[in-house]
């Protein structure tokens, strides 16, 4: 999902509950913080010598460990944060955004990167649907070329 389909979802409905499951369904309690938002840009090159070039929204959340009062951010608060970052550094509408996070629910690694695949609609509650980002080769033309795929 891109970064600016991602924050006019949640424009849509500002008071809701963000909350983020995986495909299994486990979700990341409340008390989450929202710990920085990167505006990142790469430059690669592949093992056939192909250059790449992309950018990305990554959102990094931390949780405690205790949950003190389960409490889950809204969508307005998101934005709010969304908002001033976005007048401090260029964050690009059309990079695709990614979470950053790890528990025992969602593996940690140093690629623990997490797509948002979609949104459900659960009463009070926006569930956002996370799933694992894979590196993918593709060989089509006899050049491998590696992109992330949800």
């Amino acid at each position: 999902m891109i970064t600016e389909d991602f924050i006019g979802r949640l424009r849509q409905a500002p008071a809701k509950r963000l909350v983020f499951a995986n495909s299994d369904g486990a979700t990341i309690h409340g008390d989450y913080h929202l710990t920085e938002l990167k505006a990142a840009s790469f430059d690669a090159v592949d093992c056939g010598a192909q250059k790449n070039q992309w950018k990305e929204t990554i959102v990094q959340l931390w949780i405690p460990e205790d949950e003190e009062n389960g409490e889950f951010m809204t969508a307005a608060k998101l934005l709010s944060i969304y908002d001033k970052v976005a007048h401090l550094i260029p964050l690009d509408p059309t990079a695709e955004i990614r979470f950053e996070y790890g528990d025992e629910n969602f593996p940690p690694s140093n690629l623990s990167f997490w797509c948002s695949c979609g949104f459900h609609r659960r009463h009070a509650r926006r569930v956002i649907a996370l799933n694992p980002a894979r590196l993918v080769a593709d060989n089509s033309g006899g050049v491998p070329n590696l992109a992330w795929f949800c």
